[in-house]
């Protein structure tokens, strides 16, 4: 083995998932530009040199296969990366005493990755994506550290790193600071969104596909802005402006690029967000009924594509949404939309999570109460009503079981005005 002091460069190091992500190209040729511009932005493309064949099994998750295409590679890059692709101490011990410059440092940064090595690596002499990969490899030992305001530090200045010569690593970068900031009280919360939307814009201005990759990382982009959708939902508190940027997010989510039979869940999640966006944004009066009807819509789109038995709780949501939506839909014929509310609380009653959420089912029996009440079906309303208020009670929620009284005796008031009619 031969030392060596640089690399090829760019390298698309940080892209995709460990081990890929830490994977080197060797020099292919003039005729492999095109092919790394696919790599930078996280795709494979078909026309991949043979020199990079271990790069494509790595990124398929064969690891078996990658090695076999590196056996009868015998530069220090290919030394690397069978280290990256199957790391064990003794070959460690060998390549630090012929590795040097970039290699070297990379080769910490795997060791450190694996396991090998418990000492932070260091990003002297790195720069760029390089530096950037290393940079993020230090915040993640501050975040497992629970040093939050220290690893969001460590990926701005990765970010800043990786962002003229890699900018799909950047864009990665920055949705993981947006992931480190959800953790966070408000109003550090909110800064999320910021961080969310210099992603979306950064990819924007990166976007300049190649012939056969119409758009590069779809599943990033919709993520990124499926993330944004919850950001800026959760965080309004009541800022309308918020509230609209939640809603043109999701809308980009589900116009975006990947296909809804293939991600089910997403959309599914996105159309419910989207549903409770319209049902709790301030309305006019000319606006409630089309708002509230776009809302049941999305509830029902949402129904749909959700697997009840792959996402019960995302399933239950929605089927709650639904009903609670319904109950309230400006409609020529209510009694049908209550009828079908009825219908979707008796559902959610069978599923039998009383045990494992109690509060819940009792908002459930005091929401279908209502819809009962509504069409003239008392008895049963009561019944359910009386059960939904001990569960309640139980578990100390006395507005709930307030709430549940004053139902209870709206639906005796209606009684005695029926009884003194006759």
């Amino acid at each position: 083995m031969t030392s060596v002091t640089s690399i090829s460069r760019p390298q698309p190091v940080g892209v995709l998932p460990i081990p890929a992500g830490l994977l080197l190209l060797p020099t292919a040729g003039p005729a492999a530009a095109a092919a790394l511009q696919h790599c930078m932005q996280g795709e494979i493309p078909s026309d991949l040199p043979s020199e990079w064949l271990f790069y494509a099994s790595a990124a398929k998750g064969d690891t078996a296969s990658a090695l076999q295409h590196l056996e009868s590679h015998t530069t220090p890059e290919a030394h690397y990366n069978r280290f990256v692709l199957h790391p064990t101490a003794e070959d460690l011990t060998l390549l630090r005493a012929s590795l040097t410059g970039d290699l070297r440092s990379l080769l910490d940064i795997a060791a450190y990755i694996s396991g090998l090595e418990d000492n932070i690596p260091s990003t002297a002499h790195l720069d760029h994506e390089l530096l950037a990969l290393a940079l993020m490899t230090e915040a993640a030992a501050a975040i497992e550290h629970e040093q939050t305001p220290e690893a969001l530090d460590i990926l701005h200045r990765a970010v800043e790193a990786a962002r003229h010569t890699s900018p799909f690593f950047a864009v990665q970068l920055l949705a993981q600071m947006a992931a480190l900031r959800k953790t966070q009280p408000e109003p550090l919360r909110s800064q999320a969104r910021k961080h969310l939307r210099e992603a979306i814009d950064l990819l924007a201005a990166a976007d300049i596909p190649a012939a056969d990759i119409p758009v590069p990382m779809p599943e990033l982009r919709t993520d990124l802005w499926m993330q944004l959708g919850i950001a800026c939902q959760e965080s309004a508190q009541g800022r309308e402006s918020w509230m609209n940027e939640s809603v043109q997010a999701y809308q980009e989510v589900l116009r975006g690029d990947l296909i809804p039979e293939e991600h089910r869940e997403l959309f599914a999640l996105a159309h419910n967000n989207l549903g409770l966006l319209f049902l709790t944004m301030p309305m006019t009066e000319a606006g409630k009924h089309l708002r509230m009807g776009i809302a049941v819509q999305s509830f029902r789109e949402a129904l749909r594509l959700c697997d009840r038995e792959a996402n019960p709780d995302l399933w239950a949501s929605i089927q709650s949404n639904l009903a609670n939506a319904l109950q309230y839909l400006p409609s020529s014929h209510p009694e049908e939309n209550l009828a079908q509310a009825v219908e979707l609380y008796e559902e959610l009653v069978s599923v039998g999570r009383k045990a494992f959420d109690p509060v819940g089912y009792g908002k459930i029996l005091s929401n279908q109460a209502n819809a009962l009440a509504h069409l003239g079906i008392f008895s049963p309303a009561l019944e359910k009503l009386q059960e939904a208020r001990k569960l309640f009670e139980w578990h100390n929620e006395t507005e709930l079981a307030n709430n549940a009284m004053d139902q209870v005796a709206s639906i005796h008031q209606k009684l005695n005005t029926v009884a003194e009619g006759n």
